[in-house]
This record gives C-alpha cells, sequence and structure tokens, in this order.
C-alpha cells in the first residue's frame, strides 16, 4: 500500500481500523496490526517496513484503502513495526 508494490499475502501485514464500541461514534479510530490475519473488518495491506510504512501515512493510503474519512490512530501500528512516529 505505501510503495505500491505487489508481494505475496503471508509476506504482508494486514491492518485494521478498530473503534472502542463503548464511546459510541465519538471515539476516535485506531488502526491495529493483524499479523495473524484474522481480525474481522476490512483491511489494508502493506510490507511490514518503516518505509512502507511512513510512505503509507504521508499519502494517507491507510483511509483510501479502508474506505474511512476519519483522521486514523497509526501509533498502535508504528509501535508493532518499532517506527518512532510523531
Amino acid at each position: 500500500m505505501g510503495c505500491r508494490g505487489m508481494d505475496s499475502w503471508s509476506a504482508l501485514l494486514r491492518v485494521v481500523a478498530a473503534t472502542d464500541r463503548d464511546a459510541g461514534d465519538t471515539s476516535p479510530v485506531t488502526l491495529r496490526p493483524d499479523p495473524r490475519h484474522r481480525m474481522p473488518g476490512r483491511g489494508a495491506w502493506l510490507h511490514p517496513t518503516p518505509d512502507c510504512f511512513e510512505l503509507a501515512v504521508r499519502r494517507k493510503a491507510f483511509g483510501r484503502a479502508l474506505r474511512l474519512q476519519v483522521a486514523l490512530d497509526v501509533s498502535a501500528v508504528a509501535r508493532h513495526l518499532g517506527v518512532q512516529h510523531a
């Protein structure tokens, strides 16, 4: 997604959007890594590298891939990849 490169699904990291169901519609949308490819919902796929992640954030590719029009918290994915993200 970030680098727009093709690869097999086993080499990619799946990312899903999650909200706090108890907070209702006002809760922020958090991106969560899904390394086992098992979480429900629409997923976005990217190479599990810091470069591909940074490109996806800069291009706002997560929102388009997940069909979301809200601001996304990418900190959980950044922690999973070991990226220092502001």
